[in-house]
């Protein structure tokens, strides 16, 4: 089974895959932006871009099959912590394993504007960082665009939140 935690920067999606790793039996976590590091680390210098290497079509690619070929090789439970609000982007990852017939629970957790800007300040970001330019972006998406199970993260520290998904599996 694969359990995608998409949410805004600062909701928590890292620190509860680790959780659920560890509650979990026989669990992986799958981290999809090493493969842009990757890219950008291995393209010539007129190549390598700012910005997100989400726009770039091989990184989807190569993540849906690094993805696919985890799901038809790996019996566990295969977790990504990735951020994914771009609705082309979703459909050819997300939506193309399920329509491959993975099993796929797709999580998103929410928070309020206020609250993801105090937890990217207490994990050292600084005040409008990239990630905090964001917010609104991963916001509109989640409520207008991107379907999921969505779990509000404003009340619940991470065990929680944790413990929310485990139940819904």
């Amino acid at each position: 089974m694969i359990i995608w935690i998409n949410g805004s920067f600062g909701t928590g999606k890292t620190t509860i895959a680790e959780i659920l790793k560890k509650k979990l039996t026989n669990a992986h976590i799958y981290d999809p932006e090493q493969v842009g590091y990757f890219l950008w680390d291995n393209f010539p210098p007129e190549m390598k871009q700012k910005g997100d290497f989400q726009d770039i079509e091989i990184w989807r690619s190569i993540n849906y099959a690094v993805i696919q070929h985890l799901y038809h090789t790996f019996d566990g439970y295969i977790i990504i912590p990735m951020t994914l609000v771009n609705k082309q982007y979703y459909d050819e990852i997300i939506g193309r394993l399920k329509q491959d017939g993975a099993v796929l629970r797709h999580f998103i957790l929410t928070a309020s504007k206020k609250n993801i800007v105090e937890r990217l300040l207490r994990r050292g970001e600084q005040s409008h960082s990239w990630a905090e330019q964001q917010i609104d972006r991963c916001l509109t998406a989640f409520q207008n665009e991107i379907p999921g199970i969505q779990i509000d993260t404003d009340s619940l520290d991470a065990e929680s939140a944790a413990k929310t998904i485990l139940e819904m599996l």
